[in-house]
C-alpha cells in the first residue's frame, strides 16, 4: 500500500501533472494541499476517469485539501474538530485496505499554518492550530490505531531538514516552538515514515522559486508523512520524489511516499 502527499500549489494550474505522476505512480491515496480552489472546481471527472475517489474540502484561492483514493473514503471530517477556523486545513478519511491489520487506514491529511514570522499575529494563531491538531489527534489515534498523519507541516524538524540551520535559526520553519510542537505530535505515538532509513544528505521536499534554490539544492524538508505505532512495523520505505520539480511551472512542493507492506 502506498501513501503519498503532496502540497500542488494550485491544482487549476497542476492538474496535468498531478495526473502525470499518477500514471506513472499509481498510489493507493495522494493527498494533496494548497487546491486554491473551491469543491465547484475539483476536478471530479478527472481524477475518477485517473480511477480515484476523491474527498475534497475547498476553498476560493487559498488554501485547501483532498484525499483522492483507490477506494472511496468514510468517516471524514473536514478542519480540527472542536477548532473553530474558517481555513480549510484539514480533512481525514478511513480508507478500507484489505490485507492491513484491522482492513482500513485513517489518514489525516494537513496543510499546516505557515505562520509568516516569530512575531506575527499568524504565527500566533499556528501555535493555537498546532495546539487544537494535537489534541484531535489524540483522540483520532484512540479510535484508529491504524493512523497516517501527512502534508505540508510548515516545520523543519531539525537541523538536516534545512539548507541553513545556523543562518536560519529561530526564523519561520525553523523556531524551537515550532520543533518543540512537531515533537508533541512524535510524542502521541507518531513515527517520521522518512527517518526510519538512511537518507541522503540535503534530502529536501521544498524548495523556493527564487535564486535557482532548486539547482543549489537550498531547500527544506517541510512534507512529512507520520505513522502510528500500530503502523511503524509495516513501513518498508519512504521517498521523496524530486522528480516534478524539474516540470515546466512545478510546485515548490515535491511528492513524498511512503510504502505500507500488507500482511
Amino acid at each position: 500500500m502506498k501513501i503519498a502527499t503532496w502540497n500542488i500549489n494550485s491544482l487549476t494550474v497542476r492538474l496535468p501533472q498531478v495526473l502525470d505522476w499518477l500514471t506513472a505512480n499509481p498510489v493507493d491515496a495522494l493527498c494533496l494541499q494548497e487546491l486554491k480552489l473551491s469543491d465547484d472546481k475539483f476536478p471530479l471527472v478527472a481524477l475518477e476517469a485517473a480511477g480515484y475517489h476523491s474527498a475534497v474540502f475547498g476553498q476560493k484561492t487559498y488554501n485547501g485539501v483532498a484525499i483522492v483514493s483507490r477506494t472511496p473514503g468514510r468517516d471524514i471530517v473536514k478542519n480540527i474538530d472542536g477548532f473553530a477556523d474558517e481555513q480549510s486545513r484539514v480533512i481525514a478519511a478511513t480508507l478500507d485496505m484489505p490485507g492491513m491489520p484491522g482492513g482500513e487506514v485513517r489518514v489525516v491529511n494537513g496543510y499546516f499554518v505557515n505562520g509568516q514570522s516569530p512575531e506575527s499575529e499568524k504565527f500566533a494563531y499556528k501555535m493555537k492550530w498546532l495546539e487544537g491538531l494535537r489534541g484531535w489527534l489524540r483522540t483520532e489515534l484512540a479510535r484508529h490505531p491504524n493512523l497516517v498523519l501527512l502534508g505540508d507541516f510548515n516545520i523543519t524538524a531539525d537541523d538536516r531538514d534545512t539548507f541553513d540551520p545556523d543562518g536560519l535559526r529561530e526564523t519561520i520553519h525553523h523556531t524551537t516552538e515550532e520543533r518543540l510542537h512537531f515533537k508533541a505530535l512524535v510524542e502521541l505515538g507518531l513515527t517520521d515514515a522518512f527517518r526510519m532509513f538512511n537518507q541522503p544528505e540535503k534530502s529536501y521536499s521544498w524548495w523556493d522559486y527564487r535564486e535557482f534554490a532548486f539547482q543549489r539544492k537550498r531547500g527544506m524538508r517541510i512534507d512529512y508523512i507520520l505513522v502510528s505505532d500500530a503502523l511503524k512495523p509495516l513501513v518498508r520505505s519512504c521517498v521523496i520524489d524530486r522528480q516534478p520539480r524539474k516540470n515546466e511551472r512545478p510546485s515548490d512542493h515535491v511528492p513524498v511516499v511512503v510504502d505500507l507492506g500488507l500482511l
